[in-house]
């Protein structure tokens, strides 16, 4: 096994799940890798979060579990990845299996039933469909309210979904694509400022944010790089609204591809929202641009999104030439 990346796998990878997705049939006999993370990580969540010890306490098991489950994420990885680089055909199932940690399929197909719902069904359709994509009150949503979640969503899993695994598998292959999804897994399960996990998922909320940096820039430019050959797309509004309203999104990473995506369809996304009855005061992306947004503004934002996963495409390709 050499210690490179595998371009050529991960570029074997894209295209699996560009055109297969994830097979339905597969994963009704097999667990998803995901599901088997989240297992692991909610054992760990039962077995170390102690509710009778100090906050202290549960910091320190929080940060332990935390980088037993990354480090031991990065060593299966390191090892399938040096077993199937010995079978014939080797970067063929390294990509099949590097497959399943990349989402472009699956997101677009969220996306667009959300879409496809307040198209057929308006209103309650769309707070149906949004409702399994984001955590915001869905019955406080009116129509731009969930154009504007569902593009939002987009935007931010076009980083964690795509951008972020298809890196770390260039950086550091199958080991680090496997150690980035288990972070971002704990960051989703136990990363919540609730009282259960405020102390113990302290550290896979900062990971996360950590291992997310470069992706969350590196979507941005995908997205503006997108919207040169996309009709109606401006790459110059883009570049400004991401210079100018990045860094005032709460999250530290989640404001980059939102305000390049937002600016470069003249969109306003993100603002107040509320969450479980809560309403959460946070900055516009692309502050000044249409926030009235309908189904047809969300399969715009999908047109630039699959754009985006081109570029990444092509990356990858030059990488996998080299």
């Amino acid at each position: 096994m050499t210690a490179l990346p595998q371009p050529v796998a991960l570029l074997i990878a894209i295209a699996t799940d560009a055109v297969i997705g994830e097979p339905g049939w597969l994963y009704r006999r097999v667990a998803h890798p995901i599901v088997f993370i989240g297992k692991v990580i909610a054992w760990a969540d039962r077995s170390f979060n102690l509710e009778s010890a100090t906050a202290d306490a549960r910091r320190r098991a929080g940060a332990i579990a935390c980088a037993c489950l990354a480090l031991g994420a990065f060593l299966v990885g390191w090892g399938l990845q040096a077993l199937l680089l010995t079978l014939p055909g080797g970067p063929l199932w390294l990509g099949f299996l590097m497959s399943t940690l990349i989402a472009q399929q699956s997101l677009y197909a969220h996306v667009a039933d959300v879409a496809k719902a307040m198209e057929l069904s308006g209103v309650e359709g769309g707070r149906i469909a949004v409702s399994r994509i984001v955590g915001r009150d869905p019955d406080a949503l009116d129509e731009a309210g969930i154009a504007r979640a569902a593009i939002e969503s987009l935007a931010e899993n076009f980083s964690d979904g795509i951008v972020a695994p298809i890196f770390w598998g260039l950086v550091l292959g199958l080991p680090g694509m496997l150690a980035y999804k288990t972070i971002n897994t704990m960051d989703s399960m136990i990363g919540h400022k609730t009282p259960r996990h405020l102390d113990f998922g302290r550290t896979a909320a900062k990971l996360d944010d950590l291992v997310n940096l470069p992706a969350s820039r590196l979507s941005a430019l995908a997205l503006m790089i997108g919207s040169l050959v996309m009709r109606g797309a401006h790459a110059t509004a883009a570049w400004r609204a991401v210079r100018r309203d990045a860094r005032r999104h709460k999250s530290p990473n989640a404001g980059w591809p939102e305000a390049a995506l937002a600016g470069a369809l003249g969109f306003a996304i993100a603002g107040p929202r509320r969450y479980h009855g809560v309403m959460v005061s946070d900055r516009w992306m692309n502050d000044g641009g249409r926030w009235q947004l309908r189904a047809p503004d969300i399969r715009a934002g999908l047109a630039l999104y699959w754009r985006g996963c081109v570029v990444l495409g092509l990356v990858v390709l030059g990488c996998a030439a080299l």
